[in-house]
């Protein structure tokens, strides 16, 4: 969808994937999207270079995010979660599910439309 604007369908792939759950690293965007990983990351190389994403390691394992310092952050978050809404239903709800830690046993699923039912929307 924003390919063209942002130059590469993995660019588009991993700004889409950071803007929704906030963080992420090169095998879970590749592991998410079922793409190759070498040009995950050389752009999420290139994207850090240009400034727009940052990277903490936490170990062996890089994570990157938005450059809270970079100028257009705002506008650009705001276009890719823009752009996450036009995605088909069930795509956009994976993408918007950010499990990081096992469920603790026993507990009930809740799902994202399960919450809309809730809230009479």
């Amino acid at each position: 969808m924003l390919k063209t604007l942002l130059g590469s369908l993995s660019r588009e792939r991993i700004l889409v994937f950071i803007a929704a759950r906030e963080e992420g690293y090169a095998a879970e965007i590749t592991e998410f999207w079922k793409c190759p990983d070498r040009p995950i990351k050389r752009e999420l190389n290139r994207l850090e270079a240009d400034g727009v994403l940052i990277s903490k390691p936490y170990g062996r394992t890089i994570a990157y995010q938005m450059n809270p310092r970079f100028y257009l952050r705002k506008e650009l978050s705001a276009l890719l979660l823009k752009a996450i809404d036009a995605y088909p239903p069930d795509l956009k709800q994976k993408l918007l599910f950010n499990r990081r830690r096992p469920r603790a046993k026993g507990k009930p699923v809740i799902l994202l439309e399960d919450l809309e039912k809730k809230g009479g929307t």
